[in-house]
């Protein structure tokens, strides 16, 4: 009997994604900081550590109040800005070096922010993933841990892991990037479970994953995504009807089951093809497909490029950009109908 595993494990098992901390804002009011977009495998993140700041999404102009403890993901890398919210004229900062950081400042008396500035690097072709099923925006709230804890327990996690963060960049000791480096790498993955543990997400793969009811059939997808599952199958796992399964699964992921297992299994055929002495036959097989023929057709249209140009680019060393190149306007549409904000999280008083 093959061993369960919860859908988010499986998901971090499934993408390849590294932390990096670039910056250490420490400003005072009036200030403002622009964030153009990001590369096509890059989210980032804020962490406010002391201060408050207001987000402003400049690609689909949602904004946030942030305080002390937020932490601010941004997985379709849209440009933004953050700012003190005076209105005043910023105060021009000076950056600087210090160990692996680099230290943003400037001489406003206002009131001061601490804010630590990063990025997730997300391995194609599962940047793709990333922009599909995860929304526009996650904010995750961090403070009054001690009276919520053991409503929201992923938040004291958080919070623990968000001061050693910040005691990390005060110290500059040996191994300091490293480290920073390592823990932000955390810090995805506890982002992503704190926001799904509250269950506000509207929809995507947070929403899917916290529905009580369709939970059994996301994580059988993707702790099996070989098997050639039906929808009754996966109806049943969840007691439903076919016609209700698929209602209620299209409403809570912004797409289909099938749409999901066909992603999920291109995305572990992309991982597969990186070894090179895995046939493409073998790789059709290993994701559930006994035809090599339909398995190169699909790949093809959900990545862009044929499994044997994949892999040639990536052995070369090289990072195909398939989700980018070859998105058209029905694509384009296709996104922005699936992208949602995810409203703030906040522990229970």
């Amino acid at each position: 009997m093959q061993h369960e595993t919860d859908w988010l494990t499986r998901f971090m098992d499934l993408v390849t994604v590294t932390g990096k901390v670039d910056a250490r804002c420490a400003l005072g009011a009036p200030w403002a900081k622009n964030f153009t977009q990001a590369g096509a495998q890059e989210i980032p993140y804020h962490i406010i550590l002391t201060g408050k700041a207001l987000l402003v999404n400049s690609v689909s102009g949602a904004t946030y109040e942030l305080r002390a403890g937020d932490i601010v993901v941004m997985p379709h890398g849209s440009a933004h800005v953050l700012h003190d919210g005076s209105g005043a004229v910023p105060v021009p900062t000076q950056e600087r070096a210090s160990g692996s950081l680099l230290i943003s400042e400037n001489g406003g008396t206002g009131e001061a922010l601490d804010m630590l500035c990063g990025r997730f690097i997300v391995a194609p072709p599962h940047d793709r993933l990333i922009r599909d099923y995860l929304p526009s925006e996650l904010v995750v709230r961090t403070e009054d841990i001690g009276i919520t804890a053991q409503n929201l327990p992923q938040a004291e996690r958080l919070s623990r892991l968000v001061a050693l963060m910040r005691a990390e960049t005060m110290d500059n000791a040996v191994g300091s990037g490293a480290i920073l480096n390592a823990l932000s790498s955390a810090l995805f993955a506890l982002t992503l479970r704190a926001a799904g543990e509250a269950g506000q997400a509207r929809t995507g793969m947070l929403a899917l994953a916290a529905h009580p009811r369709l939970a059994p059939a996301a994580a059988a997808i993707l702790n099996d995504p070989a098997r050639a599952w039906t929808l009754p199958e996966l109806a049943g796992l969840c007691s439903m009807s076919r016609a209700t399964f698929m209602r209620h699964f299209q409403a809570s992921l912004g797409r289909s089951a099938m749409d999901l297992l066909t992603d999920i299994r291109m995305s572990a055929a992309a991982n597969a093809l990186r070894k090179s002495s895995l046939s493409a036959e073998a790789v059709a097989d290993l994701v559930g497909y006994q035809s090599v023929s339909a398995f190169r057709r699909v790949f093809a249209e959900r990545m862009g490029m044929t499994p044997g140009d994949w892999r040639q680019q990536t052995l070369k060393g090289g990072a195909p950009h398939s989700s980018d190149d070859k998105a058209d306007g029905a694509g384009e549409r296709e996104r922005e109908r699936l992208t949602s904000v995810l409203p703030v999280v906040r522990p229970d008083p």
